[in-house]
């Protein structure tokens, strides 16, 4: 791996993306919808992950790709415009990147697809841990985005023979921004991150997510998260006050984050550093 096109680059995670990179001395391109100025990259784009034409450039000798670049919530956009940009910006992105013979992807999935935290009203996972097989519950543009994003990701691996990691990501946060100021928050109201199981990943832990699923062969989606959750109560006791009908398949002793990070370790060797 010698460059990497990162799209959304000018964000939380793919600033942190651009940061990792550096450190281990492998080019960037960029594509933002503005170039702030600051990215370290050698190449940046001006553009939108939609059109076809800024990504050709944007991928100019880049051997791999980490697709970023999204609406990240449904609340700030109209929900059609959520779902059409999300779904064809990363059909575009991986589309490309097979017709430009790129091997290694990563894009930007995450267990939001679940349904629970955006929708209208209180829904509960059927079982805990949550891991890639149970379905979604989605209500809500964003969720649906991610679904279609996934299957768009495993059509593209088919169509091109490219490898193509889906990183399910959970609420992302630098210690140094908001992370430490929403766990402080949920530690005085725990209702206040149930919706999604009160897991979290440092901006750090996800950048190193990022590469490590620039190295599978073949198709996979994979949840990636600390282990712990970002809350000091037992993990059982806040599933039974918030999610009563859940069942709780196996033991999840102390903090043990809901989710199922078994894939994190046995298909990208991933495991979480910073904790909260």
């Amino acid at each position: 791996m010698k460059r990497v096109l990162v799209t959304g680059a000018a964000g939380r995670i793919g600033r942190a993306v651009l940061d990792l990179l550096d450190q281990q001395g492998v080019a960037a391109n960029v594509l933002a919808l503005e170039d702030p100025g600051d990215l370290k990259a050698d190449l940046v784009v001006e553009g939108t992950a939609t059109d076809a034409r800024a990504v050709r450039k944007a991928l100019g000798g880049a051997d791999a790709v980490i697709h970023l670049a999204a609406i990240p919530t449904p609340e700030r956009h109209p929900a059609e415009e959520v779902f059409a940009t999300n779904t064809q910006a990363t059909y575009t992105v991986l589309e490309q990147a097979g017709r430009a013979g790129i091997k290694q992807v990563c894009t930007a999935s995450s267990t939001a697809i679940s349904g629970l935290p955006f929708a209208a009203r209180t829904l509960h996972p059927p079982y805990v841990p949550v891991d890639e097989e149970q379905p979604s519950r989605s209500e809500d543009p964003y969720a649906l985005s991610k679904q279609v994003d996934e299957l768009t990701a495993q059509m593209m691996s088919r169509r091109h023979g490219m490898s193509v990691v889906a990183l399910r990501l959970p609420y992302v946060g630098g210690f140094d921004e908001r992370l430490r100021d929403f766990a402080g928050r949920c530690e005085l109201n725990p209702g206040l991150h149930a919706a999604g199981l009160w897991a979290y990943l440092e901006t750090r832990d996800a950048a190193r997510a990022c590469l490590h699923a620039l190295e599978p062969d073949g198709f996979h989606v994979v949840t990636v998260a600390a282990p712990e959750t970002l809350v000091s109560h037992p993990t059982e006791e806040l599933l039974r006050r918030f999610h009563p009908t859940t069942e709780i398949r196996r033991p999840l002793p102390g903090r043990t984050v809901p989710l199922d990070l078994a894939k994190a370790t046995t298909v990208l060797g991933f495991s979480a550093e910073f904790r909260v």
